[in-house]
């Protein structure tokens, strides 16, 4: 069976991680050996430093005493706990004192710093008995045991006479110093691997589960899956956020979705009616003979007919403009006083006409920023609405339109003593487009009123809302007050 590795490891992110730690990895083993060397190279350079200093001291002793002086400073040296190396040896290379008992082969046939480091043994560590021998008799493999011998860099000088002098240093501190910082820097950086890998599993792990529900809920929600939404931890952390705006974005979408389903339901329901009532009244007058007279007047109602459709399509398309945001006509100064005013003054005949009782009492002057032919349009829809369902079910029907301030506001109020909307769900429907409430639609009208009107308030940053009167209803359009210049 071919191996196949777990799906948090076939993601994308997954592989930038193992990519990220195995970058991390060189990086620390570079950074390891890179401190570890630079480490034995500043404690060599130290040492030498010191070697320098020691030979300026014998340089010093030797001319001030000559070579008796000398032995006696370099045998006194050699006897201090922790000493350097200290050899002095005849021209033909055998020592005549300090502490060094044998030398690699060839170490004294040399003159100044060592090229490499050689292996040496002390005085004492290798026999009980002091001798000196030949250093051509020594060989290195075979002089002493292994454990004895150590590794040193050394300063040799000849000097007049051609004695030799070896002033050396061993490495055994600076070699034990790498090996500590070495240990050291492998340990935290072990720790901080350690800590990396936990943090990826328990976290980075946890975070791509979440991008795979997220994915999931994705993929059924563009499989046309509109009600899905993207899984909420309850965390409140970005993730979370995340998803609330995306689900806050979806059900927006899903909303304007229905709505647009029910639009295109309404539309094609409400202007079938029109539009058959127009094919027919044509086609009785091609059907007989009604002469000039019965012409004109067909041509009449088709023309009349016609002027209600454009005004229906033309309410749709202001409703969309306002909804967007966006209309070419400009702001100004408002009195709403003045507004109402003209809109009572318009609808009072057609109040009294059928039994409706228009009032509106007298107003001083609310000044706000908007457009004076919407917001007019807005209250003459409200206005008609209310004359309209009050006359037909009020012996005494009345509408009253106020004007009210309070609190930075100024609200519009049109209230009827008519039947009103008692549920509030219908008082939400009311202002959507070409709903309406009545169900056998004998009364005229397309059921865009008030989607106007609270588009309208919507573009003013104002609101619209639907208020039981009892009895009747309350239709109250809010205006933000106008900043003071």
């Amino acid at each position: 069976m071919a191996f196949r590795l777990p799906a948090i490891m076939r993601t994308t992110a997954a592989r930038l991680s193992a990519l990220y730690f195995i970058l991390f990895a060189l990086c620390a083993v570079i950074l390891v050996f890179y401190m570890t060397s630079l480490s034995a190279s500043m404690l060599t350079a130290q040492t030498m430093e010191t070697i320098n200093e020691e030979v300026q001291g014998l340089d010093s002793a030797y001319r001030r005493g000559g070579l008796p002086f000398l032995v006696r400073v370099v045998e006194q040296r050699s006897r201090q706990p922790g000493a350097n190396l200290y050899l002095i040896a005849d021209s033909n290379g055998r020592i005549l004192t300090g502490n060094v008992e044998s030398l690699e082969p060839g170490v004294l046939e040399t003159e100044g710093w060592t090229d490499r480091p050689f292996m040496y043994q002390r005085y004492g560590e290798g026999s009980t008995e002091r001798r000196q021998p030949n250093i051509s008799e020594l060989e290195a493999p075979t002089a002493a045991p292994t454990e004895t011998r150590h590794a040193a860099i050394a300063l040799i000088s000849r000097l007049p006479n051609q004695m030799i002098v070896l002033v050396g240093r061993d490495l055994g501190e600076p070699e034990r110093f790498q090996k500590v910082v070495r240990r050291a820097l492998t340990f935290a950086l072990g720790i901080m691997a350690l800590g990396g890998l936990l943090i990826w599993y328990f976290v980075g792990r946890r975070a791509l589960k979440r991008i795979d529900s997220v994915s999931e809920a994705g993929k059924r929600i563009m499989g046309g899956d509109l009600s899905g939404r993207l899984p909420v931890t309850g965390a409140g952390d970005e993730f979370d956020r995340l998803s609330e705006n995306l689900n806050t974005m979806l059900t927006r979408i899903a909303g304007l979705n229905e709505g647009l389903k029910q639009v295109s339901d309404n539309i094609a329901h409400d202007l079938k009616t029109p539009l058959t009532r127009l094919r027919n009244r044509a086609e009785a007058a091609l059907a007989g003979d009604p002469g000039e007279a019965g012409y004109r007047e067909a041509l009449e109602a088709t023309i009349a007919e016609s002027d209600r459709l454009i005004k229906t399509f033309n309410a749709i398309l202001m409703i969309s403009r306002l909804e967007a945001g966006y209309s070419a006509e400009a702001l100004a100064k408002v009195d709403l006083a003045a507004t109402v005013h003209d809109v009572v003054e318009l609808y009072e005949p057609a109040a009294e006409e059928v039994g409706v009782t228009l009032e509106a009492p007298a107003a001083g002057s609310f000044v706000v920023d908007g457009n004076r032919e919407l917001i007019g349009q807005a209250l003459s829809n409200i206005v008609d609405n209310a004359i309209k369902y009050s006359a037909s079910s009020s012996e005494k029907a009345k509408v009253g339109v106020t004007i009210d301030e309070k609190a930075g506001e100024i609200s519009i109020k049109v209230a009827d003593n008519g039947p009103g909307i008692p549920d509030e769900n219908d008082r939400a429907r009311a202002t959507e487009r070409f709903v309406r409430l009545e169900r056998s639609r004998t009364q005229p009208g397309s059921g865009l009123g008030l989607s106007l009107a609270k588009a309208v308030m919507k573009f003013h940053g104002g609101r619209l809302e639907l208020l039981p009167g009892n009895p009747g209803l309350t239709v109250t359009m809010t205006f933000p007050k106008r900043r003071s210049e």
